[in-house]
């Protein structure tokens, strides 16, 4: 059963007028007679009884009409689908996140993904960190990911959304509580708590390397699934642990206290990526949204020197958390 066969039984059937029918499907009356009698023999059956005055709807006629309607109503809206599709108006894209850093983006972007394209779709996955998020865009199970990198993945595009520093997070009482900042060998003695190596955190393979340059293997007295159980254990007075300012920014514990730790390190960077020369319509609508709600931002300077400024920049202090932000 072809739609146009479909069209032409219906537009006999509402005119019950061969004549009526062919205007109104812009045709000839000969071809659209000769259109009938074929459909009624694929089917088997007679539609209409037809005298030269007069059509009406045979029994076969009066059982197909309602699937007949339905099935173009399907068809239209199938095609309406399609071309929202194509024209990015309709849509799923899969986001994966990691840590409580990316939430904030993530958040802004849906809201305005929603705001301009509602048809869209933005499904969100939670605790996808760098490594699993780069596999998985690559595999096609994500379509964008908040993920870290040193050195940019072949076939992934992206741009950063995101730089962070590195902060020592402590229980409030700790010795190293009231300090301005702290580097990494002050820490050598610490019990640390850190994120497993598996999935693979950037903040603990970041501190582990921090931490072996300066000549010690930190003391990892307990691993937790994610930042907050972290911060949670830290905060029990369990031990140390370094993290993202912007996760600190999410934690609000009186017991707890974030300290600039004080190294010369390559920016962090919080990269919005996708697989390189993605054309999904609707991924390049989120995108787009993702502009406009979480543009690129100027990099910082990550370095000694710019802790050692902010004792004299009142604009640089501003922008560098102090011992007093129990954040």
């Amino acid at each position: 059963m072809e739609l146009q066969q479909v069209r032409a039984f219906l537009a006999v059937a509402e005119e019950l007028h061969f004549g009526r029918a062919a205007e109104r499907l812009g045709i000839a009356q000969p071809p659209l007679s000769r259109a009938i009698r074929q459909f009624e023999q694929e089917l088997g059956a007679d539609l209409f009884h037809r005298t030269t005055r007069h059509v009406s709807l045979a029994p076969a006629g009066e059982a197909l009409l309602g699937p007949a309607r339905e099935l173009l109503e399907a068809a239209e809206t199938a095609q309406r689908s399609v071309t929202m599709a194509s024209a990015g108006d309709v849509g799923r894209v899969r986001l994966g996140l990691g840590t409580l850093s990316s939430h904030r983006v993530a958040s802004r972007l849906v809201a305005e993904s929603h705001r301009r394209k509602p048809g869209i779709t933005v499904e969100l996955e939670s605790n996808v960190y760098t490594e699993e998020g780069i596999a998985r865009l690559r595999d096609g199970t994500l379509d964008l990911a908040l993920v870290r990198w040193q050195t940019q993945p072949p076939g992934i595009s992206g741009r950063p959304a995101l730089y962070e520093r590195p902060m020592v997070a402590v229980h409030a009482e700790h010795r190293l509580a009231g300090r301005s900042s702290v580097t990494i060998d002050e820490l050598r003695d610490e019990p640390f708590i850190l994120l497993p190596a598996d999935p693979g955190s950037t903040m603990r393979d970041l501190t582990l390397q921090w931490c072996y340059e300066a000549g010690f293997a930190p003391r990892v007295v307990q691993e937790a699934p994610d930042t907050q159980l972290v911060s949670a254990l830290v905060a029990a007075e369990m031990g140390i642990t370094i993290t993202y300012d912007s996760v600190m920014a999410h934690i609000h514990d009186p017991h707890l206290v974030a300290v600039p730790l004080a190294i010369e390190h390559d920016p962090i960077v919080v990269y919005l990526a996708h697989r390189a020369g993605e054309a999904a319509p609707a991924l390049r609508e989120v995108l787009a949204a993702a502009a406009e709600a979480v543009p690129t931002p100027s990099p910082p300077v990550h370095t000694v020197a710019a802790h050692r400024a902010a004792a004299t920049d009142p604009v640089l202090t501003s922008t560098i958390p102090t011992h007093k932000e129990t954040l």
